[in-house]
């Protein structure tokens, strides 16, 4: 399948069977072409409170400050304490 990141203007990639993909809080995101064997599975943060908002309804300045407020992950989602995400954030 084919996934842009990165809003209207971001880049688009492909991804196969066992491709991982973590998003950093506020990650535009939408898929360019489907797959038949597609599977996504999202993973939040237990204590998290999220918003999902379309570009046309987002204030930018409030989106920002939100997302800078987002604290960084006790684990990773997939490989919980070895890295690489919280050394990353």
């Amino acid at each position: 399948m084919r996934v842009q990141f990165g809003g209207a203007r971001g880049k688009t990639i492909t991804l196969k069977a066992g491709d991982v993909v973590v998003l950093p809080a506020g990650t535009g995101h939408r898929r360019v072409s489907p797959s038949k064997d597609l599977l996504v599975v999202g993973a939040y943060p237990p204590d998290g409170d999220y918003d999902e908002l379309r570009p046309d309804d987002i204030d930018l300045e409030s989106a920002a400050a939100r997302i800078a407020s987002v604290p960084v992950p006790a684990s990773h989602p997939l490989y919980g304490d070895q890295e690489p995400l919280t050394s990353l954030w």
